[in-house]
């Protein structure tokens, strides 16, 4: 069934980039060499080549994207497509622009260059037989749950997991959950698809695919790429 279905992935990187400084969104920001979403498109292609790649950027950022694609001698094919005002917006665009109804996509934070291939795999193999996959890692550090009056009490971190991306769907499915209209309460992609009442399934992550948010993210993310290197 897996082999059968067209494969899709759509890369959103929208983000402003504030908390990394700079004027520079964070997608461009470079980590050994190349900018971090490279990195991140590359991953994809390298699992299969066949997969259709999906890039949603801001509309203002089309030309800068494509200078530095000319730039670095970047040409891994990927259709562009304007963001929008959230992210349930440039999702939905993303799905939009995708003319069929069948297959499975795959929808991941551009700023998460270190996914791997295995992870890719078993989202696209679980939403298959699921309707979908969402990557998981456990957590490592003890919670506490806080009330309004600013009360703690203690959690078992055993019962919850931290959610990654690639979030991965039957693509009739997910076009169908986000056709619905924008809720405050949609904080990723398993939550649009919940709001239809259909349970998420979940697989496990790869604990170094953080989502890169800080300084000191970059530099976890060029030492990553420097054992990469020595391994290969």
């Amino acid at each position: 069934m897996l082999k059968d279905q067209e494969k899709y992935a759509i890369v959103v990187a929208g983000g402003a980039g504030v908390r990394m400084g700079g004027d520079i969104p964070k997608q461009f920001l470079p980590i050994g060499g190349l900018p971090v979403l490279m990195h991140t498109l590359k991953k994809f292609k390298a699992y299969n080549e066949g997969l259709h790649l999906v890039l949603v950027l801001p509309e203002n950022q089309f030309e800068y994207w494509k200078g530095l694609c000319v730039k670095s001698g970047f040409n891994v094919p990927h259709k562009l497509v304007k963001g929008g005002a959230s992210r349930f917006r440039s999702v939905q665009n993303g799905l939009d622009s995708i003319a069929e109804k069948e297959g499975l996509v795959a929808i991941h934070d551009g700023v998460r260059p270190f996914v791997s291939k295995e992870v890719i795999h078993k989202s696209f193999t679980a939403a298959a037989k699921y309707g979908s996959a969402i990557a998981v890692v456990p957590l490592k550090d003890s919670i506490r749950s806080i009330d309004s009056n600013g009360s703690s009490q203690f959690k078992n971190r055993d019962n919850y997991r931290l959610v990654q991306t690639p979030q991965t769907f039957q693509l009739n499915k997910i076009k169908k959950a986000f056709s619905t209209e924008e809720k405050s309460y949609f904080t990723d992609d398993a939550t649009v698809y919940e709001n239809m009442g259909w349970e998420v399934h979940l697989i496990a992550g790869n604990p170094e695919n953080i989502k890169l948010t800080t300084p000191e993210d970059l530099s976890y993310a060029d030492y990553l790429i420097g054992l990469n290197g020595k391994a290969n």
